[in-house]
Order: C-alpha cells, then structure tokens, then sequence
C-alpha cells in the first residue's frame, strides 16, 4: 500500500519555515536566528505594509506589539482586537523577519531578498483587499514604485486615496517630524479612519 503523502505546505507556512537569511543574521550585532513574522489569511479586506519586525515583535511573534503599533492603531482609529483580527485585516512588512542592529545599534534596513522572494505570491493570495496603508518609506518604494522622500510621498496621499494610504513609520523616532506636520494629523488621518471603518463594516 503506498503511503499517502504530506499535504502542500501552505504560503504561510513556506514562510515560517524561510530560512534564506540564516548566515546574514548570524553576522549581524544580534546575532540572532530567523523568526519569520507572518501575519495574513486570504479573506482579509485592509492589508497594512509595514518595513521589518523589531526586535520586541521578534521575541513575540506579533506584528507591531510595541509602542509603534499602539501609535499606528491609534492612528487608524482601530481597537487592538480589530487590528488583530486575520480574518479582516493582513499585517505584511517588506521583510518579515527582524534583520537586526548594527554595530552601532541602529536597526538594519530589509533584506530585499525578502520582498524578491515572497511579497508578489503573498499578493496573489490576498485578492480581496480593499484599502492599502503603506507604513514607512521601504513600503512606499515597493508598492508604488517609485522613489521619493517619505515626506513627499505622504503629502501626496491624495494621489493614492482612498485605495491606498502612504503614511510615515510610527516609531517614537518620528515624534519631531509629526509636529513638523501637523497638516498630517489634522488633513489625512480623518479621511484614512473613515476609509478603515467602511472597509472593515461592510
């Protein structure tokens, strides 16, 4: 009798068991191995695109658990369960692994293997998304293409809208350039809201 074989191993878990950046990881200040971060169910409606896990959401294994996330669902007007929920919303960064820190501590950019490899099969397996917010300048350059300053792109997010959102990174980081904005807070940041509830009520 011929065994019967292992089933496919779905997209999600390719990505779990990735291990292509093993030996540039290892080389990093951190010295840390793989953990992919993979937060997405086809279904979902509001797919936010972030960079790379942190180093917090690395030791968690959930995307944007950390003083960023909360910023970032604040400013999407959502609820930590809403923000959560895979059935609705898919969490997909432009590498889904933490790549590490320098040796000056700073974090490292995405490898952009990650991006080559697996974001154009994991955009095939989202076809009902309905609203897109690019989260940081890596996923402002994926996704549309181009290679303008964060400033710029997000100024311009009347272009994108109300499909797609480009917004700043929420770290802590960008506290300075916020104030420097304000036209951010009071001008995009209604529209995207109410964009997040229609798409996630209907």
């Amino acid at each position: 009798m011929t065994p019967a074989k292992p089933e496919a191993m779905t997209l999600r878990d390719q990505i779990t068991a990735c291990r292509l950046c093993a030996d540039r990881f290892a080389a990093t200040a951190t010295a840390h191995a793989p953990r992919p971060v993979v937060w997405f169910r086809p279904g979902a409606r509001l797919l936010i695109a972030g960079q790379a896990p942190g180093m917090r959401v690395h030791k968690s294994g959930r995307p944007f658990d950390d003083p960023s996330g909360d910023r970032l669902r604040d400013w999407l007007g959502m609820t930590a369960d809403t923000f959560y929920d895979m059935s609705r919303v898919a969490i997909v960064p432009m590498a889904f692994c933490f790549p590490g820190y320098d040796a000056k501590g700073s974090d490292l950019p995405p490898p952009p293997v990650c991006a080559r490899t697996w974001h154009a099969q994991v955009m095939a397996a989202l076809p009902d998304i309905r609203l897109t917010v690019l989260v940081g300048g890596h996923a402002h350059r994926w996704h549309l293409g181009r290679r303008t300053p964060v400033t710029q792109t997000v100024a311009g997010w009347r272009d994108h809208a109300p499909r797609l959102f480009p917004l700043p990174h929420p770290s802590w980081r960008n506290t300075a350039w916020l104030k420097r904005n304000p036209w951010f807070e009071t001008d995009l940041l209604p529209p995207l809201r109410a964009e997040v509830r229609k798409v996630l009520d209907d």
